[in-house]
């Protein structure tokens, strides 16, 4: 009686996400997790604050996402923090967004060292802030030895934006005669994009209940597995990423075939 009371008793203090942890099948966990942070804006407003105090409330679930990631076994987190279009909001906000980035990796460096997490960013980085660009290198430059997880921050970044420039590029081979254009295929596009060196998301992430990928990574996810979550970023946690994940390894990725090719028997 008293082994059970006790096995009890620990059961109930397993957490939800712990539970939620023990049900995913490490060999089948996603290498490459994208997420269209959304939701902060809203947040705010329900709680009658500046929208910027909810950027800054979403810290804490890029942290605690990052973490349950790492615990999984995800090798590639990437996240839609700062798109081309946002620069066309108030001043006030974008300027607040940039400082909250730059103290944000100044005060989070440590942990990504001790958490293994190398830094990465992509988009048009030229068009942030100095202070903002110089202290992104910086932690790029400290964290690029990391090897357990690397971190995406996709910053002044669209899909056409980054459409476009391949495209300049691969046209200013052909004119200058260093590429045939017979040459261009699938894998020389994705060589040419500001992701090259890392595999395609397999599952992406929305949150806020917004069901649209603006613009994000519209290449890369043409096999994603897409998976929208009601809950508002600041009040996104780890157990909603093991959720997400436990959705993506009950579901058959067919990549164009029939199930019957894949599981002949």
């Amino acid at each position: 009686m008293t082994t059970t009371f006790t096995s009890l008793e620990k059961l109930q203090q397993i957490t939800p996400d712990q539970q939620l942890r023990a049900l995913i099948d490490p060999a089948r966990v996603p290498q490459h997790v994208a997420i269209i942070m959304d939701g902060n804006g809203r947040w705010a407003k329900q709680q009658g604050e500046l929208r910027v105090v909810g950027h800054s409330n979403g810290v804490r679930s890029v942290r605690d996402t990052l973490v349950g990631a790492t615990e999984i076994g995800v090798k590639y987190l990437t996240l839609y923090a700062f798109s081309t279009e946002n620069w066309n909001r108030p001043q006030a906000e974008v300027d607040a967004l940039m400082d909250l980035l730059v103290n944000t990796l100044m005060s989070e460096l440590d942990s990504l060292h001790e958490n293994g997490v190398r830094l990465n960013a992509i988009g048009d980085l030229d068009s942030l802030p100095d202070s903002c660009r110089n202290t992104l290198h910086e932690a790029i430059r400290q964290t690029a030895k990391n090897d357990r997880i690397t971190l995406t921050l996709a910053l002044s970044y669209s899909s056409r934006w980054e459409l476009v420039r391949m495209v300049k590029r691969l046209a200013q081979a052909v004119k200058e005669g260093r590429l045939e254009v017979d040459a261009v295929n699938d894998q020389l596009v994705s060589e040419h994009l500001t992701t090259a060196g890392m595999p395609d998301p397999e599952l992406l992430i929305r949150t806020s209940g917004e069901q649209r990928i603006s613009n994000f990574l519209l290449w890369q996810i043409a096999y994603a597995e897409l998976w929208f979550s009601p809950v508002l970023w600041p009040d996104f946690r780890r157990e909603h990423l093991f959720q997400a994940v436990l959705d993506f390894q009950n579901r058959e990725r067919r990549f164009g075939l029939t199930s019957e090719q894949l599981d002949p028997a």
